[in-house]
């Protein structure tokens, strides 16, 4: 009976022991081939034993670009809960009389990313079945539910114009139902030649101005138009040249959110048919004890919201749950104590989180770091949560609300469906973490991080396709 037991290990033994000795020697020529060795970290995990197959400077300090995602995601699912819901409430303060409102109006933020146009409009709805047509006196946005800077550490100047560069505020809007808070849509329409173009803008200018030196040009000539924020101001520049009948469409974030959010929902209200008294003005305020809630808008769940977050790599939402963090669990909603949150919700998985520095929630900031062995820990760790699992993007899949930043990705068979993953890019850096079913039918969770100074996405597709065929 011995003999025959030491018989099946040895059988065992020949058959599984060259596997992982064979897959390690082609993942690293794998690497070799597809990256700069000295600036590329990899981590390919078992989902069923969770244990590390194969690492090259699996434990190295890379910029995760977007992959920071994955934990701060994890963290709010464990932390806020599944049907955790964002709140913004409408008051009034003061005496309804006749059709007018004696006293002020505020609106209270929850750190809600999906307050969009319809939400304000339904608060004018709300007014109106008080009786209240005209405001004697203000609005007031309490925005006091997060503190601290608005500007995420990692924005770059140049870059604190566009919507991934957004500021975050506990009472902020929406355009679009993609939820990129803090933003306005432009969008630039060439006209007459020689003319400037004329332009539109979602949900209206929230009290910004613009300057539009652009110049519309003949059909068939180049277009340069450019739309953006001057910096640290509410002006909104429109230059360069666009052919006549094309458009040019550009997310713009706001200055400062809450006083432009509260701009636009006075606009919005004064097309619904509120007017208010001529020194009636917009301003900042916590809401007095007097006040009386008259609505209450509820966002949807996060696990309604969170392949929205996830699979079009939402920076609001990513910071904005950060800052919800740290104000649920220590009623601090700044992001010092969100990511202290995030930390010690990795801590609880095991993850070493030694070599990590985070500065944010959203992976855009330059000075972030991650290690990819800890990566792929969380990724198998969480891998049975169907909430964090479904938030991926699905690779090669064309619904964006399905494949997200993966849909032009994966396209071909075999691994068309089969990569499911979240994408990482800022400067020079490029990331790709979540799973791959390979070949033998098995799941991986895999992370490749690298910083290099050209188009590394190619390579990283191949890369992964290495790992399809040799697991």
């Amino acid at each position: 009976m011995k003999k025959f037991f030491m018989s099946v290990v040895l059988v065992v033994m020949t058959c599984v022991m060259p596997f992982h000795v064979v897959n390690a020697s082609v993942m690293e020529q794998a690497v070799s081939q597809h990256f700069d060795t000295s600036n590329t970290s990899v981590s390919i995990r078992s989902v069923q034993t969770e244990k590390v197959l194969f690492d090259h400077r699996g434990d190295a300090p890379m910029r995760p670009a977007s992959n920071l995602k994955l934990l701060t995601g994890a963290a709010a699912l464990h932390t806020l809960g599944e049907d955790y819901r964002f709140s913004t409430m409408l008051y009034i303060d003061g005496e309804i009389m006749g059709t007018t409102l004696a006293g002020d109006v505020y609106i209270k933020g929850g750190g809600d990313p999906t307050l969009l146009p319809s939400d304000i409009a339904e608060f004018a709805k709300v007014l109106k079945r008080q009786g209240i047509s005209k405001i004697n006196g203000h609005i007031y946005g309490d925005d006091t539910f997060f503190s601290g800077s608005t500007l995420s550490p990692g924005v770059e100047k140049q870059d604190e114009t566009y919507y991934y560069g957004a500021r975050t505020s506990a009472l902020t809007l929406s355009p679009t139902d993609d939820f990129d808070a803090s933003t306005v849509v432009v969008t630039a329409t060439g006209g007459t030649v020689g003319k400037a173009p004329t332009y539109s803008i979602l949900p209206n200018a929230a009290g910004m101005k613009v300057k539009n030196n652009a110049k519309t040009v003949a059909k068939g000539q180049k277009t340069t138009i450019s739309i953006k924020r001057k910096y640290n101001t509410n002006e909104i520049v429109i230059s360069g040249t666009i052919a006549r009948g094309n458009s040019k469409k550009e997310w713009v974030s706001m200055h400062d959110p809450t006083m432009n959010t509260l701009s636009a929902v006075k606009k919005m209200w004064q097309s619904a048919g509120i007017t208010f008294a001529k020194d009636s003005t917009i301003k900042r305020a916590t809401v007095p004890q007097t006040a009386q809630m008259i609505s209450a808008k509820q966002s949807r769940t996060l696990k309604e919201l969170y392949p929205i977050f996830m699979k079009l790599s939402n920076n609001s939402i990513a910071d904005m749950l950060v800052k919800t963090m740290g104000q649920e669990m220590h009623g601090k909603g700044d992001l010092t104590t969100g990511l202290q949150v995030v930390r010690d919700y990795g801590k609880t998985l095991g993850m070493d989180l030694t070599n990590w520095h985070i500065t944010d929630g959203s992976g855009l900031g330059m000075n972030n770091k991650a290690t990819a062995n800890a990566q792929t820990l969380l990724l198998t760790t969480l891998q049975p949560n169907k909430t964090f699992y479904a938030g991926l993007p699905v690779g090669g899949v064309k619904d964006r609300l399905i494949g997200g930043t993966l849909k032009n990705r994966f396209t071909q068979f075999p691994l068309q469906h089969n990569v499911v993953a979240k994408t990482g890019y800022i400067t020079n850096t490029y990331a790709l973490s979540g799973y791959v079913t390979a070949k033998s039918g098995r799941t991986f969770a895999f992370s490749v991080m690298t910083s290099q100074p050209r188009s590394a996405i190619k390579n990283i597709d191949a890369f992964v396709k290495v790992i399809y065929i040799n697991y």
